[in-house]
């Protein structure tokens, strides 16, 4: 027992020892050192691990190193230009930018898309199906094309998401129209999942799908208000009051023109009701706008009569998927159906200007923002079509291939406000960035009146 005694008063330095008296057993001295030894090497490994200054800096330097390369790489896409367009005539291509997919949403498909007018970087995604045998829940996704690999905002919903419109001025607001008939209002800079206006049956809800929802001008009273169609014929105006949805139906969409009569029963209203499908206001006068149908027409509709229509159009034989007003010409609009055909309206005749069959349904078509004559489609083989009627009226100047033709079908496109490239939404919950070459964004050029 001396020994250890003289043991421990030598390793007093190194390991205090907890062994105080003569009587202590061997085993014990030996657990005593083990233990100590364990404390030892658990604070030389937190030494270890807690990073010095300069290992801090190196970090920080290669954070900022990583934040520069995204930066340049998602500006990259508008310095560079596609020289070969030179040799191709007045012919152009699609350069692929980059894809975004949330993986979160597999088995959901790209239904809606819309650009933030005010940062042109972001832009909404609207996901659900169009298998009607297979609906369940849907989302919302906001993505910036500064960070393609992860969205910015992620909403979860309990219908899928068939429409979708961002606010012009209050960009944070989100107006969505559900496969359940519904209709919600998202504020992007409140926290939680849940919307701040939503729809119910007590309220003016649809009764069948939401197919478009359209922001409006603030009323007399500074309030926001959005329209909405529907499956069930119905166009309806929402005004955001206080803490609810106020509704107020502008027109139920008479098939054959005007009704003298009410129906009697629910039976009868079906069978007179048109069921529409897209919808627009005019660019210049605010109470004017089209309605595409079911049935293959389009409707020209007024704010001030609830009961018949201005003027329709006849050229479509299928549903009508996508009906839009011109940016700059103020009497011309454009039409895509399930017919395979696209055409060019002048509203002040109720007869096409222009026809185009491309062979395929036509999921979508977008009027560009830079020009009066160029639009783009989106056909369901996978096929994107531009068109430049300043410079051919009969085909397009573009036509390429951007998914896979037998897997994937196209849903949707649209135009970036200010940059020259289009996003396109598949039916496999992908969306992907095409930037124009210098012969698919060429401006019309001004001509100036001369006196004689």
């Amino acid at each position: 027992m001396l020994s250890m005694s003289i043991l421990c008063t030598k390793e007093k330095k190194k390991f205090p020892c907890r062994i105080l008296d003569h009587s202590s057993l061997q085993w014990e001295i030996y657990d005593a050192y083990q233990e100590e030894l364990q404390k030892q090497e658990k604070n030389k490994e937190k030494q270890k691990a807690a990073p010095s200054k300069k290992d801090e800096e190196k970090n920080k330097n290669m954070v900022q190193t990583e934040t520069q390369v995204k930066l340049d790489y998602s500006a990259h896409f508008k310095y560079f230009e596609d020289a070969s367009d030179d040799f191709r005539g007045q012919k152009g291509t699609l350069l692929p930018l980059w894809k975004f997919r949330y993986d979160k949403a597999k088995g959901l498909s790209v239904t809606a898309l819309c650009w933030n007018k005010k940062y042109q970087d972001l832009f909404a995604v609207g996901m659900g199906s169009y298998d009607f045998l297979k609906q369940g829940q849907g989302m919302l996704i906001v993505y910036s094309l500064k960070n393609p690999a992860f969205p910015e905002y992620v909403y979860s919903t309990a219908s899928g998401v068939l429409c979708l419109d961002i606010h012009k001025q209050r960009s944070y607001l989100v107006a969505i129209g559900f496969y359940d008939g519904s209709v919600a209002v998202y504020n992007l800079k409140e926290k939680g999942q849940e919307p701040v206006y939503k729809s119910t049956p007590k309220t003016g809800q649809h009764t069948d799908p939401v197919w478009q929802v359209r922001w409006q001008d603030d009323d007399i009273d500074n309030y926001h208000n959005f329209y909405s169609v529907s499956s069930d014929g119905r166009v309806v105006s929402w005004t955001l009051f206080k803490h609810e949805l106020v509704f107020t139906d502008i027109i139920t969409l008479p098939l054959h023109g005007a009704i003298s009569e009410k129906p009697q029963c629910l039976q009868c209203c079906f069978l007179y009701t048109a069921c529409g499908t897209s919808l627009d206001f005019h660019k210049q006068t605010d109470f004017l706008f089209l309605v595409g149908t079911e049935e293959g027409k389009i409707h020209k509709c007024s704010k001030l009569y609830s009961t018949k229509y201005l003027e329709t159009y006849c050229a479509h034989s299928l549903s009508i998927y996508a009906v839009k007003w011109n940016h700059f010409h103020p009497e011309v609009f454009i039409s895509c159906s399930s017919d395979w055909t696209i055409v060019v309206w002048d509203h002040l005749i109720n007869t096409p200007m222009l026809i185009f069959d491309l062979k395929d349904p036509v999921a979508d078509v977008a009027w560009s923002p830079y020009s009066s004559t160029v639009f783009a489609a989106v056909t369901t083989d996978g096929t994107v079509h531009v068109f430049d009627l300043s410079v051919n009226k009969y085909e397009p100047i573009c036509q390429q291939p951007v998914v896979p033709k037998k897997k994937t079908k196209l849903t949707h496109i649209e135009f970036n406000p200010i940059y020259p490239i289009v996003i396109v939404g598949d039916d496999r919950g992908f969306v992907t960035s095409l930037k124009l070459s210098p012969n698919l964004r060429k401006k019309p050029k001004v001509r100036l009146l001369t006196s004689c």
